[in-house]
């Protein structure tokens, strides 16, 4: 095969989020029906996400109705979809398609789509920077079985986890730069970088989930990038939904501590690449106020990366080395992978080394 003439379907995994207000409550449902959120038998399951979904709605709409009522993620990932198909023209006739978890458009959606499309090869693209069973494994077992359905057997490569790529940490360290260069200047001294990432439940880590770990990783290599001595760096986890004890420390909590010290704060959504409810509005909106209760005496938020060329630019690089291998590129994009500890890896687990 001609590879310059080849036919490529990339598939883009996010999250997804409702489009209406009515989408809301349907959204919230299938979250938490999912297995690899709620892990518990089938039935219990669907009574618990029914449960949560109907108690839920209320505080969700009032939460969207803030952002316009709607999320703007599927907007944005298209967007996200379009540059890459023009950073990848070169490669063949490449098409770039979008799969979201748990609203519109379905992997199954999607699947029939890129089945359409007849490509002679698919690549997985999560946007989810650092692998978690709870978003990159649990799409990718929901695109497998998509898949199935619809009968599409193109060969397949994915991409586990990018967050300590080079070009991809640089893209994000540029980004925190010109906020933290904008609070120094402001405030005159260093800010606090908070690195905010969506938490997971203790227990979900502890049974290998390496996304912790990697988030840490992520953080490490930004700094590195960013080049600046003696910065004061703080890890901490949001958007907590059960009553299950949760990684820490709280996002909120590091944001009243750095009220009671009078430390000015640049707060940097580590694993989200695009603007959606818990930047938009947890970030922006909940933890502002907050830090103004708390006498932070300075707020900054660094954008996601959303379509900046430079991310855009480190997904295709991406694609490209996933391409020339013979299999799916290992964690965070090269031979690298985490620790034989973390089992839930998929390249610890492939290598049988969970002890």
């Amino acid at each position: 095969m001609d590879r310059a003439r080849s036919k490529i379907a990339i598939v883009l995994f996010n999250l997804g989020g409702p489009d209406r207000p009515e989408a809301i409550k349907p959204f919230l449902f299938n979250l938490f029906c999912d297995p690899a959120i709620i892990r518990a038998p089938t039935p219990i399951r669907w009574l618990i996400a029914k449960l949560i979904s109907t108690r839920r709605t209320s505080v969700a709409t009032a939460i969207y109705r803030e952002i316009g009522g709607a999320s703007p993620l599927l907007e944005l990932t298209r967007q996200q979809a379009s540059a890459l198909e023009v950073a990848l023209a070169e490669e063949g006739e490449v098409r770039v398609f979008i799969a979201m978890r748990y609203w519109h458009p379905l992997s199954e959606e999607t699947a029939a789509r890129v089945k359409e499309f007849a490509p002679d090869e698919v690549i997985l693209l999560p946007l989810y920077p650092q692998f978690s069973t709870t978003t990159t494994g649990s799409s990718l077992k929901e695109w497998t079985r998509a898949a199935r359905r619809v009968g599409l057997d193109a060969p397949s490569k994915a991409l586990c986890c990018y967050g300590a790529d080079e070009s991809f940490a640089g893209a994000m360290a540029a980004l925190v730069r010109r906020s933290f260069d904008e609070a120094l200047a402001a405030s005159g001294r260093k800010p606090r970088l908070l690195f905010s990432a969506h938490g997971l439940p203790e227990s979900i880590v502890k049974a290998g989930d390496p996304y912790q770990w990697q988030v840490e990783r992520t953080v490490a290599e930004v700094v590195r990038h960013l080049g600046v001595d003696g910065l004061d760096v703080v890890i901490c986890y949001q958007s907590r939904v059960t009553p299950q004890t949760w990684i820490g420390p709280d996002t909120e909590k590091e944001v009243e501590r750095a009220g009671h010290e009078r430390v000015p704060i640049v707060l940097v959504p580590v694993a989200f690449v695009s603007e959606h409810s818990e930047t938009l509005v947890e970030l922006d909106i909940e933890y502002r106020r907050v830090a103004e209760r708390a006498g932070v005496p300075g707020f900054w938020r660094v954008p996601t990366l959303q379509s900046d060329p430079a991310f855009i630019a480190a997904l295709a690089a991406l694609v490209r080395r996933v391409r020339a291998r013979g299999a799916a590129l290992s964690s965070h994009g090269g031979a690298r992978r985490c620790p034989k500890g973390f089992g839930d890896c998929p390249h610890v687990r492939a290598a049988g080394e969970t002890a």
